[in-house]
């Protein structure tokens, strides 16, 4: 179920295109396959959000809540660097040339 208060709340917390960025990436790679969400929301306009329909509350709860990544990498947008995941765990510890 959609905890829409819980949602309202941390969407403007939320670097949208950041997430709309991730999803687009990892899309291909999930079984069932992930919902769609809208090209661009702006999450600082509160009012805008109350407005929101079921389906699109619904897909951002989804993508936000029920996707896992169990073996893979996750990588850092501005360094590159490459954090490797197992069993849902990712090792983010920096190596010692990179403190």
């Amino acid at each position: 179920t959609v905890d829409k208060q819980f949602l309202l709340k941390l969407l403007p917390k939320i670097n949208y295109p950041a997430l709309k960025s991730a999803v687009m990436q990892i899309s291909n790679h999930c079984e069932p396959p992930l919902p769609a969400i809208p090209e661009e929301l702006d999450v600082s306009d509160g009012d805008r959000l109350m407005t929101l329909d079921f389906r699109t509350l619904s897909s951002l709860y989804k993508v936000l809540f029920d996707v896992y990544l169990v073996e893979g990498f996750l990588i850092c947008p501005d360094t590159g660097r490459r954090f490797p995941v197992k069993q849902r765990i990712p090792n983010m510890i920096l190596h010692e040339d990179e403190i």
